[in-house]
């Protein structure tokens, strides 16, 4: 009953992160414009069809090389594009073409937008077309830029103060700056306060990852760690539903941070893990924690870490008394990653793995509004086809093996890519459901890499290879949303991208080892010889002690 209270209470306020992840995809978007017009118009031309008021031109516009004719109350006759506006030297009759002389003016009057579906977004806040849509285009690269920095400094700051108190401050911080965004006064307020939002909002993801496992059994830790996600795919399908219903961005946004504010009101009852209070010797308030776990749980004979403690200083010693060369002395650094061509080989796949799941992930999800159709409702489906998919890859990882589960996914994800080039454009329906399976293969990937590479690494380098992983993972949130601008190149140029990146993946990983049911290793040796016979690394590197104060711990949790 405890673990159940703290994991569902955790794994909420990860929803927040995937809300703030996703935000942009309508609170950023640039709606049809034009060039703002210089006078009080008497009449308005585009093609042949008259209107007596812009509002009326948008259902027509088709195209960004379009451009609307209108004439003013002093008879000027002035043709509007989207970056530029002409006056017409003769201004006799209003006809929409014209091939006299033009005097070309910039657009000083500001711009005039389409909000049939937007009353407004930033791009419309700030005029953010033309020769400032560059700092439109950065408004995610940004806020991905801040999610590697939030996950490298917030990790740290945890194993040093402990997960309790940085859970406090950074899902404290995602509401505070939350709505901070929402009133901003300028385009850089806006995207320092976004970069803020987006550390606390990745360190407060990581955190939760590693506190739902340190408390949760060894049973369900699979699945709990793999359902993180799930909530944070909710996460999107909340962007999707509040966005339909919001439709000025600043309101939009407040609506967005104030989703999870229960966690914020009770988030301080959360306690700190046994496991990281017996690695600072806080033993006392290490038995208070269990104590409340028994009460909750209804156990009425707890273990006691005194006990735990003693054999753990008994663990140590014999651990001391063997070989005196121990890795355990030596400090580890990302070199350990490449000691041998088959560990290098790894760390390379690996580190590929991770990058093509992030940037597949992100280009599905980012892409999903410009599919056609309803965009708040393909959003909402590509959120919502994640929550099946993480059943499957545990049901995959459980039965078939991580190396078998994860080859056929994203082979399949490459496929679907390929597939989605020869769809034509007018069948929205089919393009948006291979775009879901599309993600759902992906997400399968993306999801089962976390605990693939913590199990294909010894114990002296685990947290440095999942680290090293995740920081790829970052690189590749930062680089989908200059991905998915290349749709201005070509339609296809993202999802062709993502294939060949699945593909290489996915034949790649025929190369790594099985690591269903075989023990974590200890030593780089013992790491290097999963699935083979041979010796390499030549260090030679005792097993670590067993860890038996936390292997208690977590059968008691599970009593």
């Amino acid at each position: 009953r405890f673990q159940a209270c703290v994991y569902f209470a955790t794994v909420f306020q990860a929803m927040s992160c995937g809300i703030h992840y996703l935000a942009s995809v309508f609170m950023a978007v640039t709606p049809k414009f034009v060039c703002g017009i210089p006078g009080n118009v008497s009449s308005i031309l585009f093609h042949n069809s008259s209107e007596s008021s812009i509002e009326d031109i948008w259902t027509l516009w088709a195209s960004a090389e379009n451009y609307i004719v209108v004439q003013l109350e002093n008879g000027e006759i002035w043709e509007l594009d989207q970056c530029s506006r002409s006056k017409r030297e003769v201004s006799l009759d209003l006809t929409y073409e014209y091939e006299g002389n033009k005097s070309i003016f910039s657009c000083s009057d500001g711009f005039l937008y389409d909000d049939t579906k937007w009353k407004s977004t930033v791009v419309t806040q700030w005029d953010l077309v033309c020769d400032r849509e560059w700092l439109a285009k950065l408004i995610q690269p940004t806020f991905m830029l801040g999610v590697l920095f939030g996950a490298v400094i917030f990790g740290d700051i945890a194993d040093r103060l402990g997960r309790q108190r940085v859970i406090w401050f950074t899902s404290t911080g995602q509401f505070v700056f939350g709505i901070s965004v929402a009133f901003t006064f300028d385009y850089y307020s806006f995207v320092i306060v976004r970069f803020l939002l987006a550390m606390v909002s990745s360190g407060y993801l990581v955190v939760a990852f590693v506190y739902v496992t340190e408390f949760v059994g060894i049973k369900a830790r699979t699945w709990a760690s793999m359902h993180v996600h799930a909530f944070f795919a909710m996460g999107i399908m909340v962007v999707a539903l509040v966005g339909f219903l919001a439709r000025t961005w600043w309101v939009y946004q407040i609506f967005l941070s104030i989703a999870t504010l229960p966690f914020i009101l009770c988030c301080w009852m959360l306690p700190e893990t046994p496991f990281w209070l017996l690695s600072k010797e806080r033993y006392e308030d290490a038995q208070k924690v269990i104590h409340i776990m028994a009460r909750w749980n209804k156990v009425s004979t707890p273990c006691k870490v005194s006990e735990l403690y003693s054999v753990q200083q008994d663990d140590l010693v014999s651990g001391r008394m063997g070989d005196s060369d121990t890795s355990s002395t030596k400090k580890h650094n990302i070199l350990d990653l490449f000691c041998n061509w088959h560990i290098a080989r790894r760390t390379i796949t690996v580190w590929l793995i991770w990058f093509t799941g992030s940037l597949g992930y992100y280009v599905f999800s980012l892409s999903s509004v410009n599919l056609g159709g309803n965009e708040y409702l393909n959003l909402f489906l590509i959120g919502a086809v994640e929550l099946p998919c993480y059943i499957i890859a545990c049901v995959g990882m459980d039965k078939l093996g991580r190396r078998n589960t994860l080859i056929p996914f994203l082979i399949l994800s490459a496929l679907i890519c390929v597939l989605i080039m020869f769809i034509p454009q007018d069948f929205n329906i089919l393009i948006i459901l291979a775009n879901m399976a599309g993600k759902f293969s992906i997400g399968v990937a993306f999801g089962l890499i976390y605990l693939y590479t913590a199990e294909l690494y010894p114990t002296i380098v685990r947290s440095l290879a999942v680290g090293s992983g995740s920081m790829m993972c970052r690189v590749g949130s930062v680089v989908a949303p200059f991905c998915v601008y290349l749709r201005s190149v070509w339609i296809f140029m993202p999802l062709l991208l993502v294939g060949i990146m699945a593909l290489l993946s996915g034949i790649l990983t025929i190369m790594l080892p099985e690591t269903l049911g075989k023990p974590l290793t200890n030593t780089l040796v013992e790491a290097t010889e999963i699935g083979r016979n041979k010796k390499s690394c030549s260090e030679k590197t005792p097993p670590a002690h067993s860890g038996a104060p936390l292997e208690k711990i977590e059968m008691f949790g599970q009593e």
